[in-house]
């Protein structure tokens, strides 16, 4: 039994770098992108090679393993153990040289891929192997599982871009390993001269031979290259401190050309005909992982043949020429480099994707990237279709078709004996069909446990025997990744999902993409880690996950390790206060809620969701923080100022500097936020005597026998226009009305009749309907005329209840979610359209309101009614055209609207309007109460620096600085000093200009 208090005070004493055994840090390396599952003892950040020795001496006196981590995007398990991991992200990430002259780059083992990429550039040089992962996985991981990516066609595996690697080896040795027997272990040279003619025919001749040990690399002929061998080791025979890459020159110009077959089979067939016009990539995918709206030429499966050259019209014409060349339904040729990148991020997004069937029902990694002969791939495929079916599962092939090598997730059941027991027979049927068409059970991400068990198919008893005798020459004491490789785990062992409950979890949510259980919710989570996209990193300009991460840099500030701390909890083996878990509690916490993850993250993890819904049950019967009841409570606070009218003394006294600071420090506010002045007149006040003075105008020219309708009664009343609902939320409300008055004023000029929700609840009967053709929509009243419409009734303002939600209040939540329905049920019984100005509100309406109250069957009609301001100009004024403002715009595409409402319909408008330029990516930082809670200022003012605050200084001299959401309003003015203004103010503005040009 290893001494736990020993072993970590011999790390603490031995290594300079972070020593980690709480639960926090072991239950973030449970797992990796694979289906298994091992717990660590504990977790070591070294800061360079002496603590990675230092630390494997200290191991190795304990007898206790050790498993090197990079971005733990491994799919066959090899990333997870259960000794102590070495995490090589935090502190041995560093580009420690990079020689164009040479083409080489001196890397640590911690580097994330597309930051080599992004300092190669400017050279002209770029690394050649490219995963999927590029954004988050790290040199030392691909160097361990030698990672190919789509661009292998031209420039092949990291093994064939790997000059000389840094090692320490199980015992302790620190070596430098190349050609010709350099930094060989004592022995090895022996081993292998023994089984020459062994290691010449026992491999198989194809590019993307990953499985087992490449010992084939340590023959004479071959230059015995001890550093290529240890490519594809797993982390089994050392531990790689530093490498010497080799870099190759960039085409200056690409053009990729999307080519159209009917099916998969057809264009596994044609791939391997495509090679010798020599593409840089050469990748298929179905139209299983496809949206009909993905702008992909007519088909059912699809090549994307990418081809350089020194200019665009170099580049475009080899292009050409494989489209000629290739018999397909369909092409199309992109040489934009914004479409480029758009079409590949369907490609690089499929590993998550992939994860959901069709129907939503769940698939996993486990047969992930088995590769044959490129020749051979279409009968491979026909064999691997009909031993799919003979078992009864599905799955989606999809992956790097030139060079032979398929990714697919199959939907294999993990949760039950039975399905586990499937599993088992069809990975053993599998491997003999792969060795049948003379491939590799691996073809880029390793063995691992997924697959090592089944080595002997391939290479045979005695090859595998070897390559245990080369283990024990590099590794005698079996302390570097064991159960991986060579005396492997069963392949049905350890699996992730045997520690989660059977029976579904009581929660809030409805979850309905998940059939209502929790645990399936965190199951989404696969751990590919799109989230742990850093700041800068490719892929990161156009998404909003996950801002805490790309400030942090913590995976516990990521989606992917909240998701895993939430897997921990459900488990109850390493975080074991279920919902009342303090480490959950304290990783969500700088999670801002924005949703981001909705709808980047490839699987469609919620976390925003997943935060509220643990709030609401950690603080369930118990004292909340004093910032939940300050702003989750703020449409009460509002109400209040505006009914007792004490907005001019709330003003005052937040304005006075020891008072306000005693109402932060009581609130639960950051000090350093300024308090945002609430409106003299609300909204709806505003609109109420705005009403008034139009029913005086109608009684005086009746009186002058002047005859018109009547101001808000019934459909297309006054503007003969179609009716909708300007939703006053209590941003709009209380604290910036005048985006509410812009907003009445462009849609009434587009020929819209606006109405406010009612006050009372109302019932629309058929005998009001009668008495009325439909709402007033005075902003008193609110509510269809009826019998009952004039008994006394307290009034109500209808409300989202996103501060309810976002601080996980929810019971609260759904009771004003249901008040909301039951005042807006006249408007759902007529389809009106609802119109909702802050974005934020209007997602929390989408979303929000029918997963929270999925049991009443409004929320979804509500739901279904809700449209952003610019939707509801294009859906129900679609003949209306804007005033041109012309002037270049610049702010940030809200969180909210980016991940739940889509920004389309702005975008549209904008360019009508001649509002030029693109709106940056990314979060805020203030995101609703986030940002105003004590604790979270610096990393809301960090997000805010990450896109939007450089986007603001550089913008062009008359710039618009739009920004829908009052969060991001209020973040630019006190961070910047610059007012946002909502686009409904930009389009208003613009009326007015024409008003005085017509009136000149």
């Amino acid at each position: 039994m290893t001494d736990l208090g020993a072993l970590r005070a011999g790390l603490q004493k031995a290594v300079r770098g972070e020593v980690a055994f709480d639960a926090t840090a072991r239950a973030l390396n449970t797992m990796d992108a694979s289906n298994y599952r091992r717990v660590p003892l504990g977790v070591v950040s070294p800061r360079d090679a002496d603590d990675v020795a230092a630390a494997l001496s200290v191991c190795r006196e304990h007898g206790v393993p050790v498993v090197p981590r990079g971005g733990g995007t491994s799919i066959a398990g090899q990333a997870t153990g259960t000794g102590v991991v070495l995490d090589f992200t935090r502190h041995m990430n560093r580009i420690v040289s990079l020689d164009p002259g040479a083409r080489t780059a001196v890397v640590q083992p911690g580097v994330v891929l597309d930051r080599l990429q992004d300092a190669a550039a400017p050279h002209g040089l770029r690394f050649g192997p490219d995963p999927s992962t590029h954004s988050r996985c790290t040199l030392g991981g691909m160097i361990g599982n030698n990672s190919c990516g789509s661009h292998s066609v031209a420039w092949g595996t990291t093994a064939d871009s790997v000059r000389e690697l840094s090692v320490v080896t199980g015992d302790g040795a620190a070596v430098r390993l190349g050609q010709d027997w350099a930094g060989a272990p004592d022995g090895l040279r022996t081993l292998v001269e023994g089984e020459l003619a062994r290691l010449r025919t026992g491999f198989p001749d194809l590019p993307r031979r990953i499985s087992g040990y490449a010992l084939d690399a340590l023959l004479p002929e071959k230059g015995a290259d001890v550093a290529r061998s240890f490519c594809g080791s797993e982390g089994t025979l050392g531990v790689l401190t530093e490498a010497v890459v080799r870099l190759v020159e960039a085409p200056r110009a690409r053009a990729l050309a999307v080519l159209a077959y009917p099916d998969e089979s057809a264009a596994a067939e044609a791939a391997a005909g495509l090679l010798p016009h020599g593409p840089l990539t050469v990748e298929g995918m179905a139209a299983d992982l496809v949206r009909a709206d993905a702008g992909l030429p007519r088909g059912g499966a699809w090549l994307f043949v990418e081809t350089g050259g020194a200019d665009a019209g170099e580049a475009r014409a080899r292009a050409d020429t494989i489209v000629r060349a290739a018999d397909v339904v369909d092409s199309l040729v992109v040489t934009d480099p914004a479409g480029q990148r758009a079409l590949w991020r369907l490609r690089e997004d499929a590993s998550g994707t992939a994860t959901r069937m069709p129907d939503g029902s769940e698939a996993w990694p486990g047969w992930e990237d088995c590769a044959v002969p490129p020749a051979r791939l279409g009968p491979y495929l026909r064999d691997f279709r009909a031993l799919l079916t003979a078992h009864g599962l599905r799955g989606t092939p999809y992956g790097h078709f030139g060079d032979g090598c398929i990714h697919v997730r199959i939907d294999f059941d993990l949760m039950t004996g039975d399905g586990i027991g499937r599993f088992r027979r069809f990975s053993e049927e599998l491997a003999e069909v792969v060795v049948s068409h003379g491939g590799s059970l691996s073809g880029e991400h390793g063995d691992g446990q997924a697959r090592a068990e089944l080595l002997p198919k391939m290479y045979g008893a005695e090859m595998v025997a070897l390559f245990e005798r080369v283990k024990g020459v590099w590794d005698p004491d079996d302390l570097l990744n064991p159960g991986m490789l060579v005396r492997p785990h069963r392949l049905d062992e350890n699996l992730r999902f045997a520690v989660l409950p059977r029976e579904p979890v009581d929660v809030a949510f409805g979850y309905p993409a998940d059939g209502g259980d929790f645990s399936a919710a965190v199951r989404r989570c696969v751990g590919v880690a799109k989230c742990r996209t850093p700041v800068g990193g490719s892929g990161a300009s156009g998404d909003v996950m996950c801002p805490s991460f790309r400030v942090t840099g913590e995976e516990e500030h990521s989606t992917r390790g909240r998701a895993r701390l939430l897997h921990e909890m459900l488990a109850g083996e390493v975080v074991t206060d279920g919902w009342r878990s303090t480490e959950v509690r304290d990783a969500l916490d700088l999670c801002l809620s924005c949703k981001g993850c909705r709808s980047d993250c490839p699987v469609g993890v919620d976390m925003a969701t997943y935060k509220a819904e643990f709030l609401h049950h950690h603080y369930e019967g118990r004292r909340r923080p004093a910032a939940h009841y300050a702003m989750g409570w703020l449409p009460l606070w509002l109400g209040l100022v505006a009914r007792t009218r004490t907005a001019a003394v709330v003003n005052f006294l937040a304005g006075v500097g020891p008072l306000a600071a005693v109402a932060k420090r009581v609130g639960g506010i950051a000090a350093e936020r300024g308090i945002p002045a609430v409106a003299r007149e609300t909204f709806s006040r505003w609109w109420s005597r705005r009403f008034r003075a139009r029913v005086r105008g109608f009684v005086r020219d009746r009186k002058r026998g002047v005859r018109r309708p009547f101001p808000g009664f019934g459909a297309g009343a006054g503007s003969g226009g179609e009716v909708v609902v300007l939703w006053p939320d209590t941003f709009t409300e209380h604290l910036s009305p005048a985006v509410g008055r812009a907003a009445v004023d462009v849609l009434e000029a587009a020929g819209l009749m606006v109405l406010l929700p009612p006050t009372k609840v109302m019932r629309f009967t058929p005998v009001g309907a009668a008495l009325s053709n439909g709402p007033i929509g005075d902003g008193v009243t609110n509510g269809p005329i009826g019998f009952g419409a004039f008994l006394p009734r307290r009034r109500h303002r209808v409300c989202c209840g996103l501060t309810y939600v976002s601080t996980g209040q929810l019971d609260r939540a759904r009771t004003v979610m249901r008040r909301t329905l039951d005042l807006m049920e006249p408007y759902l019984e007529m389809g009106t359209p609802v119109v909702v100005l802050e974005p934020s509100c209007a997602a929390a309406l989408r979303t929000d309101l029918p997963e929270l109250l999925h049991d009443d069957p409004r929320a979804a009609r509500l739901a279904a009614a809700v449209t952003t301001f610019a939707e509801a100009l294009e859906r129900h004024a679609p003949h209306w055209t804007p005033p041109r403002v012309d002037r270049p715009a610049v702010g940030q595409t809200h969180c909210h609207q980016h991940a739940v409402l889509g920004d389309g319909a702005d975008r549209r408008l904008r360019e009508a309007a001649g509002l030029t330029g693109a709106l940056a990516g990314g979060c805020c930082g203030l995101a609703g109460n986030f940002g105003f809670e004590k604790g979270h200022y610096e990393v809301s003012a960090a997000c805010a620096e990450e896109q939007l605050l450089p986007a603001v200084r550089e913008a062009a001299d008359g710039a618009v600085v739009l920004a829908d959401g009052f969060s991001c309003r209020t973040q630019l003015e006190q961070l910047a000093g610059r007012r946002g203004r909502h686009l409904a103010e930009v389009l208003a503005e613009g009326l007015e200009g024409l008003e005085g040009r017509d009136g000149g």
